[in-house]
């Protein structure tokens, strides 16, 4: 088991910065943790992945060069730096953990351990 509760959420203006907070609790370590987002009226989509073990990170084409995940293993907290964030990006991020990791980390039905969400809320 496994328990994620995101921070550092607001609201920030385009071409603005956000950096968001997952900390991990929990006896088990999953092998990845994942930063989802989703707007209003549409699904769940993978933002970028950090593999625990190795941190070695995968992101999504449309935050690429933008946004940053990262981790502090001595304080089990991954984080998401956004940079020249967009009004589309708008809605509530979620991390999520998983023990298998792989090509299709950006499927949300492929997750079971979720944090509460915190919302992002970019202003044109």
């Amino acid at each position: 088991q496994v328990q994620l509760v995101e921070s550092g959420g607001g609201s920030v203006q385009a071409g603005g910065s956000l950096g968001l907070s997952c900390a991990r609790s929990g006896y088990y370590r999953p092998n990845c943790i994942v930063w989802f987002r989703q707007a209003p009226g549409k699904e769940r989509e993978g933002v970028a992945v950090i593999d625990i073990g190795g941190s070695s990170t995968t992101y999504a084409d449309s935050v690429k060069g933008r946004f940053t995940i990262s981790q502090d293993n001595g304080r089990n907290t991954v984080y998401l730096q956004m940079n020249s964030l967009k009004p589309e990006e708008t809605g509530m991020y979620y991390c999520a953990a998983s023990w298998v990791c792989g090509g299709r980390w950006y499927i949300a039905s492929g997750f079971k351990y979720w944090g509460q969400g915190t919302q992002v809320t970019v202003s044109s």
